[in-house]
């Protein structure tokens, strides 16, 4: 064995460098919903120039009537949010509704937000002590259940 031979052969055996396609490989895709003010298309196209010269961003879907940013790509939640909150100078704060049917009482007092846009309640159930009567207890579920449609004789002996 020559020494050319040896030396190919400790070379293969050195790891490849880091390049940006390993970094990604290794990072999970990941979807970012903001809610961020958006007043006007010049606050759109800002945010938009912001999160575009961003690493790792593969799309951006911002609605400005309901003030939500989208951010899907290789990236970091927290460090998209502080990137367009110092770039734009608005505040920024994760989308904090969900849809209607997610929520077992959407007009309990801490779901229902007048501001939400349509359809859309607040996450209480992320986050039970703000909102305690947005979840039923179980004497409530038992209650409930106990006259279903499903089955109507199920806790009635009268009928």
């Amino acid at each position: 064995m020559g020494f050319l031979e040896a030396l190919s052969g400790l070379c293969r055996a050195w790891p490849a460098p880091l390049t940006r396609g390993h970094l990604q490989k290794g990072r999970q895709l990941e979807t970012v919903e903001m809610k961020v003010r958006i007043d006007c298309e010049g606050c759109e196209s800002k945010i938009r120039k912001t999160l575009e010269g961003m690493d790792g961003v593969t799309g951006i879907d911002v609605v400005p009537r309901e003030n939500r940013v989208t951010v899907t790509g290789y990236v970091d939640a927290a460090k998209v949010m502080r990137r367009v909150e110092r770039k734009t100078g608005k505040r920024v704060e994760p989308w904090p509704y969900v849809p209607y049917d997610v929520v077992a009482h959407p007009y309990a007092p801490g779901a229902y937000d007048k501001r939400a846009p349509a359809g859309y309640v607040r996450d209480v159930m992320a986050n039970p002590d703000a909102a305690p009567l947005a979840r039923a207890t179980s004497t409530e579920t038992r209650y409930t259940g106990a006259f279903s449609d499903d089955n109507p004789n199920a806790a009635c002996a009268i009928m």
